[in-house]
């Protein structure tokens, strides 16, 4: 099984990475939080919300609670993108794992 480590990026200037929430083990909060706070903390106008395998409907989750809850009318789901990641894992089997990526923006 292949795990992500859950990690949240915000930086100061304003490229495309530094508001990337990449979804993991963390409580469903956590993420739910650090995306509402890219856009009310951080100025966002665009955050996106990335997963893979078992975590991406936890992604879906948090865009919907995120954006139908906390954000309500400030901010919608602009893009969702599927698609999937091959490598070798440890045993140097090839595995094939979904991932998805909900882009969010400000209205």
């Amino acid at each position: 099984m292949v795990e992500e480590t859950p990690e949240t990026k915000s930086r100061s200037s304003d490229s495309q990475d530094d508001h990337v929430v990449f979804v993991g083990d963390k409580p469903f909060m956590n993420y739910v939080t650090g995306v509402v706070m890219q856009f009310t903390t951080h100025s966002a106008k665009e955050s996106v919300i990335k997963a893979r395998g078992k975590f991406i409907s936890k992604a879906v989750d948090i865009a919907e609670v995120a954006t139908k809850r906390f954000l309500e009318g400030e901010v919608t789901i602009k893009n969702i993108s599927v698609n999937s990641e091959e490598f070798k894992n440890k045993e140097g089997k090839d595995v094939r794992v979904s991932t998805i990526e909900l882009t969010l923006t400000k209205n």
